[in-house]
């Protein structure tokens, strides 16, 4: 009996997280939301050590510590357990997780939730309370979906849900609400992978035993989809559930578990049957030498025949041998005698004894004992590549078919179509080169041919590439949200900003979201291969980006200028802007001060640039600091003395300004306001402060 066991079994990474946590934790005053797998096995192995299992929160006492299992809960035990002091150990799976976020961003934009699953399941119960229990259910296509509302709808499946049931529910919803339905692919790629391989099993075995908690969904589900391609699936709770009889008349007998099926169990179940076929392949076993005494009955040989020949002599040639039904010895040639260094003297001292011999050629017959070997493993070898082994082999030619090679006695023949996907036009381009293949077909009526392919395994790997690329997306993105400061590290610099790997997904830094000053190259901010803290900005998984900024961990200029300068500080910086009040003076990267015109020079000034110019470094007086506004006022001529003739010009001139005042504030309008720069250029006076000024 040949026995496969599937590759992807046994505790995925929630259940293992789960059951793992409750194997370590204190147990003392902790207690389970519900049992935490689907087996009776595990769940006592935890209720031993003390932990308590309860369906109802009322159950758990305050202060008390509470295992959320991977199935997850509703948004309401979150809060009843912060209300009542209930610190929660929290297992919900990634997956399961990403779903209740989905749920609750879709209920709060006001669609219609639907859940496919099954309603009793805690999964779909937990994810349900996270739209206030307002979801859709449906766990079949031929359920009526007309009862739905006329909205939007947002539909969600149980991660361990059936991906066949789940197209064909979608399919049917999509007929009846057309373009108003959002669907997300929440089953989780674990339970695609399993499903995906039990079907090709099934199709493959005579028998399937599916091996897990008699009540675990997806365990059942396993079941269902192996009955749909096998006529004799057995469920199986443990190895004690096991009969040997009702599987021992099938060939190929198949192996798979679900995600609560612990492996001990696995083993369990192939230490008995291991057990059982022993015992039985002893009391049937038919020798070797029982079939070749049967091959010895024929009256001719055949090109490949194994028979059995009787040692005569042996000289410095080979060894003489008798034949069944030959008349006369025969030389079997030294170079084909199985053995590291040939000596006749050993073969006559065996004169008498019986040896296995291949026939490797007729008229005349011609003898082989390598070739036994040879061949035995090539029949090894061939057995193993027609199970779906993947062997390698070098491309010797082509024809205008495809590629050609050997294996052994074997030729190799590799369709044009199936060397890669799409049109290869240049074949000859693959002469010389490995070739990495499954058989698709083994012919040997006239000539020993095997058919492969190499596009299969070449699809199958980038499938599987990108299964996992969406695994690790899928789970970065239900790890990260908006305002979360994250670890990346910088992986490459672009003219528009840095591409940072965060939890090993590419995130972008725009240059503008690097520094507050603004800077001319990322390399002024940024290194290549080193790694920094970051904020994350915005957030599309629709379109797999996320942009995150580094200066939004920095203070700004501004919010620093309260502990770097003060009022009456003397100042050194450049102008950088002038206009016809005043000129702006760079102080540091990000701060820049006004000189008010009037605070250029003690001389009468109508336009700063009669002193000033861009560029020009200038020292200045802080004369008032407004970090909160960003505003600060400086003044170039506090720091130079007063002349006593620029006095007397200036209250000449001041009487002139004045007057000029006086006349705009009388024939302004009572309600208009009239603002500008008082004589110190320090604030801006009002049509009252002028009429009260030249009163």
């Amino acid at each position: 009996m040949e026995i496969i066991v599937a590759q992807n079994g046994g505790f995925c990474s929630g259940v293992k997280k789960a059951v793992d946590t409750a194997l370590s934790i204190n147990p003392k005053n902790t207690y389970i939301y519900g049992e935490i797998i689907h087996n009776p096995d595990v769940v006592k192995q935890i209720t031993n050590r003390g932990i308590v299992m309860v369906e109802n929160l009322d159950e758990v006492p305050e202060g008390a510590t509470l295992i959320i299992r991977s199935h997850g809960v509703g948004k309401a035990v979150y809060e009843d357990c912060a209300r009542r002091n209930i610190q929660i150990v929290d297992c919900t799976c990634e997956f399961v997780r990403r779903t209740q976020n989905i749920i609750r961003a879709q209920y709060e934009l006001g669609n219609t939730i639907v859940i496919v699953g099954e309603k009793t399941h805690p999964e779909v119960i937990g994810l349900n309370g996270w739209c206030e229990n307002t979801a859709y259910i449906f766990s079949s296509e031929t359920e009526d979906f007309s009862i739905l509302p006329l909205k939007k709808c947002c539909v969600v499946a149980q991660t361990t849900y059936s991906k066949e049931k789940f197209e064909k529910i979608i399919k049917n919803l999509e007929n009846t609400r057309g373009k108003t339905v959002e669907v997300f692919q929440t089953i989780c790629y674990t339970t695609i992978r399993r499903q995906n391989e039990a079907s090709e099993l099934a199709k493959q075995c005579d028998a399937i035993l599916v091996i897990g908690g008699l009540n675990s969904s997806n365990t059942n589900k396993l079941y269902d989809l192996c009955a749909k391609y096998c006529k004799n699936v057995i469920r199986l709770g443990s190895a004690a559930d096991l009969k040997y009889k009702t599987i021992k008349r099938f060939e190929k007998v198949g192996i798979v578990t679900g995600a609560s099926t612990p492996n001990a169990q696995t083993q369990e179940v192939l230490l008995k049957m291991e057990m059982e076929t022993e015992a039985k392949a002893t009391a049937m076993e038919e020798t070797m030498e029982n079939v070749v005494a049967k091959m010895d009955s024929q009256p001719r040989f055949k090109k490949g025949q194994l028979i059995k020949a009787t040692i005569s002599s042996a000289d410095d040639t080979g060894v003489a041998v008798l034949l069944p039904l030959a008349k006369k010895e025969i030389i079997l040639d030294k170079e084909e005698v199985d053995c590291e260094t040939y000596n006749k003297d050993d073969f006559n001292a065996k004169t008498g004894e019986e040896i296995e011999l291949m026939v490797v050629a007729i008229n005349p017959v011609k003898l082989s004992q390598k070739s036994i070997k040879q061949v035995k493993e090539e029949e090894a070898m061939i057995a193993e590549i027609q199970s779906g082994k993947d062997f390698e082999v070098e491309c010797t030619g082509f024809n205008k078919g495809g590629l050609t090679s050997a294996l052994g006695s074997y030729t190799i023949f590799v369709p044009a179509r199936e060397i890669r996907a799409g049109y290869v036009k240049e074949l000859e381009k693959y002469v010389g080169k490995k070739l990495r293949l499954r058989v698709l077909e083994i012919k040997t009526e006239r000539r020993k041919e095997i058919i492969a392919s190499q596009r299969v395994i070449l699809e199958e790997e980038r499938a599987a590439k990108e299964a996992a690329k969406a695994a690790k997306e899928a789970e970065f993105f239900a790890s990260i949200n908006v305002d979360d400061v994250v670890e990346g590290k910088v992986e490459r610099i672009t003219a528009f900003g840095a591409f940072v790997s965060v939890k090993g997904f590419d995130c972008l830094a725009h240059i503008s979201d690097l520094s507050w000053t603004g800077v001319k190259s990322v390399n002024d901010v940024l290194e290549i291969g080193q790694t920094y803290q970051f904020k994350v900005l915005k957030i599309d998984e629709e379109a797999k980006k996320v942009s995150i900024g580094y200066k939004q961990l920095q203070p700004q200029p501004w919010q620093l200028a309260a502990e770097k300068y003060a009022e009456g500080d003397v100042i050194h910086g450049k102008v950088v802007r002038i206009v016809p009040f005043g000129a702006f003076v760079e102080v540091e990267k990000g701060i820049d001060g006004l000189v008010h015109v009037s605070q250029i020079s003690h001389e009468f000034l109508e336009n700063p640039t009669a002193a000033l110019s861009i560029g020009q470094e200038i020292d200045a007086k802080i004369v008032k600091l407004n970090p909160e506004e960003k505003k600060m006022t400086l003044s170039i001529k506090a720091l130079e003395p007063k002349p006593e003739n620029v006095e007397r010009k200036s209250k000449k001139t001041d009487d002139g300004e004045n007057k000029e005042k006086t006349r705009k504030a009388k024939t302004a309008k009572p309600t208009e306001e009239v603002t500008e720069w008082n004589e110190d250029g320090l604030g801006e006076v009002s049509i009252a402060d002028l009429l009260n000024k030249n009163s």
